[in-house]
């Protein structure tokens, strides 16, 4: 059986970002891509995604910051290889952020709109950050 189409399940607008994102697992170090984010978690295009519940650090390099930004988050879902080919989607996983405290939230969501104003514009961004 297909995982569910994520976009049922989402809370909040995922911006199209495509931003590189470094993790480690096991003693292993990954190097993918995002495929989207929003202020509550973001879509990994990897076709080595980690296990359901696994958390890990996750480092994004932005182009608005001179250091990676480091946040901590958990793998909630997966569209393994076959699974996105049959739907013609990229293969990956879903990531939900776990901050320490509600001001790291309150930080990152501010950077999440920021980043969305950048690639969208302020009008269209602040549309979607309504819904």
């Amino acid at each position: 059986m297909a995982p569910p189409n994520p976009e049922d399940l989402r809370s909040s607008f995922r911006a199209p970002l495509r931003l590189r994102v470094d993790y480690e697992r096991m003693n292993s170090f990954f190097a993918d891509y995002t495929k989207n984010i929003s202020k509550g978690g973001t879509f990994i295009k990897t076709s080595r995604p980690l296990e359901i519940g696994a958390r890990c650090q996750f480092s994004f390099t932005l182009p608005a910051l001179s250091d990676p930004l480091v946040l901590e988050g958990e793998v909630t879902w997966i569209l393994p290889v076959e699974a996105a080919a049959a739907r013609g989607e990229d293969p990956g996983m879903g990531i939900c952020f776990i901050f320490a405290n509600s001001a790291a939230q309150s930080e990152f969501e501010a950077l999440v709109q920021r980043m969305m104003e950048d690639s969208l514009g302020p009008d269209a961004a602040h549309a979607l950050l309504q819904r």
